[in-house]
């Protein structure tokens, strides 16, 4: 299923040399197009150069970029417009197709893009079970505690996210099921398409696909009453105070930042603040030193390491 719905939207000469891959789409990360440059794909974490071994790597043209822009918006891009000013669409399956190019202003802000140069795949993978070793750490008494997800780019931080979410709103051994609301800034959690998500995310979840966080955060907790809030990459200061204000209104916290370690959390002031209040009762380090999706270390609320060394399935 996953191999159809990539395939489908990849321009014909992009879709051979893939092909000529054999390659495993659940390992298969990202695949970017950019016009004159090398087709590269992202497997397992490293990068991947259709044609390089036999001297010849597959040259993107501007016509692979117009026909691919054909087939992931259904020949209609202006239909499109509100997902594009974001600069991507997301495609069935919840496969996020990024784009950029040059920016159409309007009062200041994106409106669109046009001339586009460069696409970037990114394959929307689901690990059912992957966050079981970090649930006896984020729970207590059948109670969740307010989570942060630190990871670099890559390392899994939203398919943890993702299984979290779906295990505490569908309730396990160690909580039970709750109420949770999702702000889906970039269509990344559940990955929406046509409004209804396309991963699983649990009997108990509200979505708000493509909503700005903040903002969403605060829609959610006027509308759905939701116990646990869940958004993924966090970086502003309106994010923080809308944070802490769901905090105020005994929302539980499950949120994901880009970061290498706690160490480097602490020097960013906006972070540094937070773990200074206690804000997260738990921290989770993801990193790849053998793997993608290594579980570096789990922390409490003062930075006491409580769990190292384990991985996700």
């Amino acid at each position: 299923m996953k191999e159809k719905q990539i395939l489908n939207v990849l321009p014909g000469t992009v879709r051979r040399q893939v092909e000529r891959e054999e390659l495993r789409y659940d390992l298969l990360q990202e695949i970017r197009l950019r016009v004159g440059q090398p087709l590269i794909l992202i497997y397992r974490g490293e990068e991947r150069i259709p044609g390089q071994k036999r001297g010849r790597p597959y040259q993107v043209t501007r016509e692979d970029i117009r026909e691919m822009l054909e087939y992931v918006s259904n020949y209609s891009l202006y239909a499109y417009e509100e997902e594009m000013r974001q600069g991507f669409i997301t495609i069935e399956g919840g496969h996020r197709i990024g784009m950029a190019g040059q920016a159409i202003m309007e009062e200041g802000k994106v409106k669109n893009l046009r001339y586009i140069s460069s696409v970037n795949v990114r394959l929307s993978h689901e690990v059912l079970g992957c966050a079981d070793p970090v649930f006896p750490h984020i729970t207590a008494n059948k109670r969740l505690f307010h989570t942060l997800i630190v990871s670099p780019p890559r390392c899994g931080k939203t398919t943890l996210l993702r299984d979290i979410v779906r295990q505490v709103s569908g309730g396990n051994q160690y909580v039970r099921g709750m109420s949770v609301g999702v702000v889906d800034e970039r269509s990344e959690i559940g990955g929406c398409y046509q409004g209804v998500a396309q991963n699983h995310l649990g009997m108990r979840t509200d979505i708000l696909d493509a909503c700005p966080k903040a903002e969403g955060m605060l829609m959610l907790i006027r509308s759905m009453g939701p116990q646990v809030i869940a958004v993924d990459e966090i970086g502003t200061g309106e994010d923080v105070h809308a944070i802490e204000y769901a905090m105020h209104c005994g929302c539980k916290m499950l949120v994901t930042v880009h970061g290498e370690s706690m160490e480097e959390l602490k020097k960013k002031p906006l972070f540094g603040e937070m773990i200074a209040k206690k804000r997260f009762e738990r921290y989770i380090v993801l990193g790849r030193k053998t793997r993608v999706g290594e579980v570096k270390g789990v922390y409490d609320a003062r930075g006491t390491l409580l769990y190292v060394e384990g991985s996700l399935p």
